[in-house]
């Protein structure tokens, strides 16, 4: 008798021979009771041979073959198979690098082992393998090039297979021996599959034609390649633990800060080579999102061999139908659910690789108590359903099969992480698969289906739940009932339902239309099917409300009796749309279409029932304390939500009070409300759902929820004020504890914060406190000026620290942060994830226009800590962040006094960051000693791309540093020295770098003090430079010398595409050379030369070049005095150049001859979209001649006078 010990036989399909004495710590006794043999005890020999084992213990035996042998009783035998040594060996077969065969084979006297397993190999046998075991033949030469070629060409995968098998099968035993052995050698696991499913194959082939007959039915509903992808998470966020299905999604937007998704095939299998597969999985979705849809689609994939090839078998189980049952045991729950599966026996003793499948979690009418779990390991024995789920996810029983759980994700923080290995998550429906749902939906009507569709992207808050497929179906079906009718003129088609109750209400108004008969005459009829409607709508209503609060979401006969539903009236088409059937082998389930469903039901039992009711309704028995009146049961079921932890009655209370908007009760008077009578509750409800607002700064998801109770209502004034005030930027000093509610409310669903939530000059701590829970979802905020101290960065970084966190740029410039305070930032950024790189900052400056180079810096970036005042130790901490932060690309410390150690500090974690794209340090005291600390870090990061010293102090000294380095450096892009104190010894040193460096595209050296003899070496090295395209020299005290060298570099130059001199006096002769070399230059495209001392004679030389030039773009020459002679002249160049877009002549003495002579050129020119006149004495009169000749010479183009 052989006992196996509860070691995994499936974990040993990982180790590929196994010598029999390591088997010993296995069993209880090894191979003789099972194979007796003529061998003495004292020398164990070879079955087949009767040679001697090596002295070490016994013959090398795949561990295949000592399973098959003490396989227990139940389990099919292989009597036609013994143990026997390799056979002679094929003399191509001891080539170097060919997998070696096995110690020992398992063959068949009787049939080739190739010919008996054919399907098996068919069915199991992945693309990868195939090309390993092609590989293999050709090395052997079992199959020639030819046969190759002609199994490549077969159309699908089994073909393939079929065709390998089919030349290995003519080609004699040794051909089948061979393909054993490799397949046997190098994955045994597969080995195990095939031949186990060899011995099972009627029993499971008749379980696959179950599957695919049963699976297969109304698969093609709706767009399905979202489900073939699922998001990988790290576990359940504290909303999805905590919150409502739908304030998950409105809370979120509809997205989940996950950057991984693994495709459904390989949601069974190892994540690396290193890993095995999970043994629990569990995939979360919100109602409606198609988890059971996910679970038909794999199923009838995997069915049809498609996927997974490796599993065995799938058993789908849906706890609806576990709900049926008190007691079972693990095998006779297999055997009742698949009555085909006759050897139950096998999937518990792991002979083969399953796959459980326990669909539905959150409809489980037991809650499951992994704390108190009774353990049970015997797979015969009775116990309590829920019992044996958890035993099941624990392991004790089914151990070898894995399991796949799906849930809504409140219901699945019932199995403890620590028990799931893969975690999984459904995503909503992208841009493209809504519209294709909704064309779905509206088949024989495109056109509906894009008025739909725009009304659904018109709402944000309707547009992101639309994302889940059941309330894009409702929604769709809603709105398109309203634009068929609405040509009706009927008072109640006024509006497009926009709130959740309007929907609803359409969705009713359209299910019970249905069901009434079409011809209007027959009044009868219609009345009977008004009252058959109504006693249905209130059955339902009342067991939707005292379900809702049990928790219970699947209804069996039993429950409708209970709640006096006729089953008879649920065949009609009202029913139909409401309450879905499921018919199970033991009993028929009822469930409504959508959880949202329920609750409008349960509202409107809710609202009926409490115009009329003396106790609270909320206890089902009546035994409670008088509660009379409308009124005083609302203000109870609101009290009730918002005492709520898990807003399980939220949605509830929001229909609640949406049966009292003034639309809403149009909509459904006379069918399920009474007319006009919402009008004696609607003001005294909304004064009730004010006062709860005023909750003294404390603002949690039930609070918001009140203002969602009020959008319902219709009553939105406050959020009109507080919403516009967002948009001008007028919050400060208007945040009262009723503001900040609705300000939570609007930063989920206004559009003033779709694209930045910008809070700043508005908050103080205790607002920004109670608004964290919705900070938490804004993806890019801006919270400048608010006169922040340390203690809000000790709030913002438990904020940026939670895997909840979908912040991804964070802008706190101009606060009063210090040391302790980018401390607490620092500590937050070591795990922070959401943090992302600007979109505006490209790889590469190269393909960025010069006109552009300075746009990144007018949008938000990831992080940005300006004027504050972090000093060194802060910088420390930010230091230690950059370590371990990998996400962050955008760092602005500007305006703060870190100093040379501080820039120190973060030079050494540069070093090691290879993430950190932009570092801005202006105005920092970072001085020579940090620009030498820089450089040291720029020697071997290849990484930054952009760095700002601007107004940092540094001289000469700190410029050799960092040139040094810009000749080694290969990531640097942009580099900022301006304002700084380089003087003209620095330019040669910077010439030097400019030779050597290729990546460099943007340099900016304005304000410094180089003069002429800096200006000129720089010029002399663009000569060779062809990398850099935007230079800036402004205020350098450059002259006509300097000037005269650049307008040389500019004749050979190709690459500089913008060049910056203005506040230098050049003067005409510098000019002058300038516009000789714009005749033969091709490449610059923006030319800055205000205030350079420019008249009239370089201002001709200028106009020449103009009529030459085919590059420039833009032209800046205010604040220079070229007069009403220069103005001429440029207006001749005008009427013939046809490149340049925009002018700057400001202040440069025109007179109004001068300015009319170019108000006049622009009749010819059609390049020009903007000109400035302005500062030159043109007056009143001649302003209004100007701007009528360009009304009708150019209108197109703005013109400032």
């Amino acid at each position: 008798m052989i006992f196996l010990r509860p070691c995994s036989l499936r974990r040993l399909c990982f180790q590929e021979e196994a010598s029999s004495l390591v088997f010993l710590g296995f069993f209880t006794t090894i191979f003789y009771s099972h194979h007796l043999d003529q061998a003495p005890p004292n020398k164990p020999a070879c079955h087949s041979c009767g040679t001697a084992s090596p002295p070490g213990g016994l013959c090398q035996v795949p561990w295949r073959a000592l399973v098959y042998a003490l396989l227990p009783a139940g389990l099919p035998s292989q009597p036609d198979r013994a143990l026997h040594c390799r056979p002679p060996q094929h003399p191509r077969a001891t080539r170097p690098g060919l997998v070696p065969e096995p110690t020992l084979l398992l063959s068949s006297p009787t049939e080739a082992w190739i010919n008996r397993y054919q399907k098996q190999l068919v069915r199991s046998i992945s693309p990868q393998f195939l090309e390993e075991i092609i590989c293999y033949l050709r090395r052997l030469d079992l199959l020639t090039a030819e046969e190759a070629g002609r199994v490549q060409e077969a159309s699908s995968l089994p073909e393939q297979v079929r065709a390998v098998v089919d030349v290995l099968a003519g080609k004699g035993s040794y051909a089948s021996q061979c393909l054993q052995t490799f397949i046997e050698t190098t994955n045994s696991q597969l080995y195990l599959h095939i031949t186990v499913y060899g011995r099972q194959q009627p029993m499971v082939q008749k379980h696959l034609e179950s599957l695919q007959s049963y699976y297969g039915n109304g698969l093609e509903t709706g767009p399905l390649q979202r489900l073939t992808n699922l998001l990988l998470v790290e576990g359940l966020t504290d909303i999805q633990q905590k919150e409502h299905d739908i304030l998950q999604i409105e809370t979120t937007k509809g997205l989940r800060n996950v950057s991984k998704s693994i495709p459904l095939e390989k949601l069974f299998l190892p994540l690396s080579k290193v890993s095995i597969p999970p043994r629990i999985s569990v995939t979360v979705g919100v109602a409606g999102i198609g988890k059971s849809t996910l679970v038909k689609l794999f199923v009838y994939s995997w069915a049809k061999g498609e996927i997974n090839r490796d599993i065995m078998l799938v058993l789908p189980l849906t706890f609806r139908e576990l709900n049926t049952y008190e007691k079972l045991s693990a095998e006779r729950l297999i055997r009742l659910a698949f009555p085909h599966i006759t050897e139950p026996s096998c999937i518990s003793a792991g002979a083969a690789r399953t796959l459980l499948i326990l669909d539905g979690l959150d409809e489980f009418k037991t809650p499951l108590d992994f704390s108190n779990t009774v353990v049970c390991t015997d797979p015969k024995k009775e116990i309590q359903v829920d019992n044996l789920i958890t035993n099941i996810i624990r392991g004790n029983l089914l151990q070898e099969a894995s399991v796949w759980v799906t849930s809504r994700p409140t219901a699945a923080s019932q199995i403890p992480g620590g028990l799931v290995d893969r975690m999984t998550e459904i995503r909503g429906f992208g841009a493209a698969e809504m519209k294709e749902f909704l064309d779905q939906m509206f088949l024989d009507n495109r056109d509906l289906s894009s008025q739909v569709l725009h009304h659904i992207k018109a709402n944000r808050s309707l547009h992101i739940m639309c994302t889940v497929p059941g309330f894009c179906w409702i929604s769709g079906s809603s709105i398109g009932y309203y634009l068929k009718n609405s040509t009706d003129q009927s008072q109640e088609m006024t509006v497009v339902p926009k709130t959740l109750s309007e929907i609803y209400s359409y969705y009713f108004k359209m299910t019970l239309s249905s069901d009434w008969p079409e011809k209007q005459r027959e009044t009868l009829r219609i009345e009977q099917a008004v009252n058959n409607s109504k006693k249905i709508m209130g059955s339902l209503g009342r067991l939707a409300f005292y379900s809702l609060l049990k928790r219970k979401y699947v209804f069996y006969e039993q429950d409708m009796k209970t709640y006096g539903i006729d089953l008879s009236l649920l065949q009609s088409s009202l029913c139909s749309r409401l309450l879905l059937k499921e018919e199970m082998q033991s009993s028929t389930a009822y469930y409504f279409s959508h959880l949202t469903i329920q609750e409008f039901l349960a509202a409107i039992y809710y609202y009926t029932a409490a115009k009329r009711a003396i106790f609270d309704l909320f206890t089902e028995n009546g035994m409670s304390w008088p509660k009379l009146g409308f009124l005083n049961h609302f203000k109870s079921a609101v009290q009730r939500s918002l005492q709520a932890e898990d807003g399980q009655l939220d949605i509830f209370v929001r229909f609640l009070s949406g049966l009292l908007s003034p639309q809403v009760n149009k909509l459904l008077s006379g069918w399920l409300l009474a007319k006009d009578e919402h009008n004696s509750f609607r003001s005294q409800a909304i004064s009730f759902l004010q006062g709860c607002l005023n909750t003294d700064y404390v603002i949690s998801s039930r609070t918001v929820n009140t203002v969602h109770c009020l959008y319902e209502i219709q009553h939105m004034e406050i959020a009109k004020s507080v919403e516009e005030a967002m948009k001008n930027e007028s919050l400060a000093g208007m945040l009262t504890p009723v503001n900040c509610s609705v300000l939570a409310y609007l930063l989920q669903v206004s559009n003033v914060c779709m694209e930045e939530t910008n809070l700043s000059n508005c908050l103080t701590y205790n607002v920004c406190k109670s608004l964290l829970p919705q900070l938490l979802f804004c993806h890019n905020l801006r919270l400048d000026n608010n006169q922040f101290k340390d203690n809000v960065m000790e709030l913002l970084g438990s904020v940026l620290s939670v895997k909840d966190c979908q912040i991804q740029k964070l802008s706190l410039a101009e606060n009063q942060i210090s040391n302790k305070g980018a401390k607490a930032l620092a500590r937050s950024l070591m795990v922070n994830r959401s943090l992302m790189p600007n979109p505006a900052w490209p790889d590469g400056m190269k393909r960025v226009p010069p006109t552009l180079a300075l746009a990144h810096s007018l949008l938000l970036p990831p992080c940005s800590l300006q004027h504050n005042v972090i000093k060194e130790d802060g910088a420390g901490f930010l230091a230690e962040a950059l370590l371990t932060n990998h996400k962050l690309t955008t760092l602005h410390l500007q305006k703060n006094s870190i100093g040379a150690q501080g820039a120190r500090k973060i030079a050494e974690a540069l070093k090691r960051n290879c993430s950190l794209k932009e570092l801005m340090l202006s105005s920092n005291s970072v001085g020579d000693n940090g620009s030498v600390a820089l450089a040291e870090a720029l020697k071997v990061n290849h990484s930054l791309q952009s760095l700002d010293l601007q107004s940092n102090s540094i001289s000469s000294a700190g410029v050799a540093a960092l040139t040094v380095a810009l000749c080694s450096n290969k990531g640097l892009i942009n580099l900022n020295l301006r304002e700084n104190s380089i003087s003209k010894e620095g330019g040669p040193a910077i010439a030097r770098a400019l030779r050597t460096n290729s990546t460099l595209r943007r340099l900016d050296l304005a304000a410094n003090l180089l003069y002429d003899e800096g200006g000129k070496a720089i010029a002399l090295a663009m000569k060779e430079n062809r990398a850099l395209t935007s230079l800036h020299l402004q205020w350098n005290f450059i002259q006509a010398n300097a000037a005269t060298a650049l307008a040389q570099a500019l004749k050979s130059n190709s690459s500089l595409a913008s060049l910056d001199l203005q506040e230098n006096a050049i003067g005409d002769e510098g000019m002058a050379a300038l516009s000789a070399a714009l005749k033969v230059n091709t490449t610059l495209a923006d030319l800055h030369l205000q205030v350079a001392s420019v008249g009239a004679a370089g201002a001709q030389a200028l106009a020449e070049a103009l009529m030459v030039n085919k590059s420039l773009q833009i032209l800046d020459l205010r604040g220079n005095f070229i007069g009403v002679a220069g103005a001429k002249a440029m207006a001749n160049a005008l009427k013939v150049n046809r490149s340049l877009r925009r002018l700057n002549l400001q202040e440069n003495s025109l007179g109004m001859d001068g300015a009319i002579c170019i108000a006049t050129a622009l009749k010819g020119n059609h390049g020009l979209t903007y000109v400035n006149l302005q500062g030159n004495r043109i007056g009143q009169s001649g302003a209004k001649m100007i701007s009528d000749a360009i009304r009708t010479n150019s209108p197109d183009c703005v013109v400032e006078v």
